[in-house]
């Protein structure tokens, strides 16, 4: 008779996945992971069957988190302008207070160990944040360009924000508002 799973155990094999991760890269044994959650190595194989399952979940839990922040609070009758800014702040300031989760989610996006269908899957997570972007950038100057390539720029302006906001702390709130001006004036 198969051990019931338990969600803390779960939980804590997440979490030590993604502080193993972040030290060891993603080629971290299992038994590494096992260990640093508390657990034996054959319990982390009641909860995934395989550690390419391990990463797919990692993956869509961090997205569902990073997502689910992003979207806090966000004020629905709001100008564009301040609906977007909500959603910039609270992401970047997830990334700067949970620099492992960034740092693994990032590794973890560029894995060949992710599938296509946790990649639609964290997609669909992004769905609102993709709406709003597309809206903002309407009457834009990148209103014609694909909105896959416009997501890529605003992602690559949100990382080097995160970077300086980590780098330089006691300016972080200068540099999330800097990085979304520089973003507003280009989808604008």
């Amino acid at each position: 008779m198969p051990r019931p799973r338990s969600d803390e155990k779960r939980i804590a094999l997440l979490e030590a996945a993604t502080r193993i991760i972040v030290t060891q890269g993603l080629s971290a044994p299992t038994a590494g992971i096992a260990k640093e959650a508390g657990v034996p190595n054959g319990s982390l194989f009641t909860y995934f069957e395989t550690k390419t399952e391990l990463l797919n979940q990692l993956y869509l839990e961090l997205k569902s988190e990073m997502a689910g922040t992003a979207l806090k609070g966000l004020p629905a009758k709001a100008e564009p302008r301040e609906r977007f800014f909500r959603v910039w702040r609270n992401w970047t300031n997830w990334a700067v207070t949970f620099p492992e989760k960034r740092q693994v989610l990032a590794q973890l996006s560029v894995s060949g160990e992710i599938t296509a269908q946790s990649r639609a899957d964290g997609h669909k997570m992004m769905a609102n944040l993709a709406e709003l972007a597309d809206r903002s950038r309407a009457n834009g100057p990148m209103r014609k360009a694909p909105l896959g390539f416009v997501l890529a720029i605003m992602n690559s302006v949100a990382e080097a924000t995160m970077d300086y906001m980590t780098q330089d702390s006691t300016n972080a709130k200068k540099h999330c508002k800097e990085g979304f001006d520089a973003l507003w004036r280009m989808v604008e």
